[in-house]
């Protein structure tokens, strides 16, 4: 598999964990995916993941991650899986709130990213429990605790 991240980076944090490890768990995730495959990752502030979520979610404050597919109507497909945004501050204060180290974390929030990217969703109780098995199993060959745990 072949995956071409590009990365942008919105926020001034020394926390962001490197490109590589954002590919690593990125692939972790597609593992069942097409030979190659693009998508963007952006690491944000507060401000703009508020921005975000309040006009693509309807929700107001801040969000850990933002998922966008990519969904344009072209002659030919595309090896675009779409978009992951991602809040550095709400991801490093989450992981401090739940007791988890920040890379465990943000290894999280790039499966769980992907997973939407990939169709899967969390709104249904047996949605929330597919997905949920799916990112600890990922997780866990990524050698990660089930992110679950205190949940």
């Amino acid at each position: 598999m072949n995956i071409c991240i590009e990365t942008q980076m919105a926020c001034a944090s020394e926390d962001i964990p490197d490109e590589d490890s954002m590919r690593h768990w990125v692939s972790a995730a597609m593992r069942d995916e097409a030979a190659t495959l693009e998508l963007s990752v952006q690491i944000v502030d507060e401000q703009e993941s508020a921005a975000l979520n309040q006009q693509y979610r309807g929700k107001s404050g801040p969000t850990n991650v933002l998922s966008f597919p990519f969904d344009a109507v072209t002659p030919q497909p595309l090896p675009i899986l779409g978009d992951l945004v991602i809040c550095a501050p709400v991801v490093n204060r989450e992981a401090i709130e739940q007791h988890k180290p920040a890379e465990a974390h943000w290894a999280h929030m790039c499966v769980h990213g992907v997973l939407h990217l990939l169709g899967y969703d969390h709104v249904g109780d047996h949605d929330a429990e597919v997905m949920e098995s799916l990112e600890t199993s990922i997780l866990q060959d990524l050698g990660f605790s089930c992110p679950y745990a205190n949940k």
